[in-house]
């Protein structure tokens, strides 16, 4: 399996694009490590292996996070009752929009801004958005507050490393760790609510 930088310099700046709008406004993209690719993108504007400039990186991504959310947003408008009923797949669980809403309840409005920066949260939120019917402009002003604040967290991380001749030599191992810490505890926590509905279900059979 070809590893994230290999990736981006397949696909470049349109596969972080689509991996950004995909986790954000696409419930069976939830796994994508987006949080890497970012910093990803961020190291190679620095690096050069990316030949966009670091401004126009951060502000196709913003782009990218903002309409991801919007479709989000449309498909919990439309779609929500559907979801509501649907049985859990590989892709989706309704443990997932439980969790977001959870989340929602309890930090309002800012968690669609400060949502992005967690795993599945990124995801279901919009989503959640639309179920409850949010105010259109007020979603798109927390939204688009988040999105900045994440691309530019994530991508600018990348390129001050970049920037740094001494540790260019090193930069596939920083990466590689990055993504680990990334993604690690998306899968833990996957595992843990696996093991947990698991431990439920057999209680229940006895």
């Amino acid at each position: 399996m070809p590893d994230t930088e290999s990736l981006i310099r397949y696909g470049g700046l349109l596969l972080v694009f689509l991996a950004v709008f995909g986790q954000t406004g696409l419930f069976f993209c939830f796994f994508i490590p987006s949080g890497g690719l970012l910093f990803t993108a961020g190291v190679f504007a620095a690096t050069g292996d990316l030949p966009e400039s670091i401004y126009f990186v951060c502000s196709i991504l913003i782009l990218a996070s903002l309409l991801g959310n919007i479709t989000g947003y449309y498909l919990g408008l439309k779609a929500g009752p559907i979801m509501n009923k649907k049985k859990d797949s590989r892709f989706f669980k309704e443990k997932y929009i439980i969790t977001a809403k959870s989340f929602y309840t309890k930090y309002g409005n800012i968690a669609l801004s400060a949502g992005l920066f967690f795993p599945i949260i990124r995801t279901f939120s919009p989503i959640v958005a639309g179920m409850i019917k949010l105010n259109f402009t007020s979603f798109v002003f927390f939204t688009f507050i988040g999105s900045v604040l994440w691309i530019l967290s994530h991508v600018m991380a990348g390129y001050l490393l970049g920037t740094m001749p001494f540790l260019q030599p090193y930069l596939k191992y920083i990466v590689a760790g990055i993504i680990l810490t990334v993604t690690i505890p998306l899968v833990i926590g996957i595992f843990r609510s696996f093991n947990k509905t698991k431990n439920t279900e057999l209680k229940f059979k006895e």
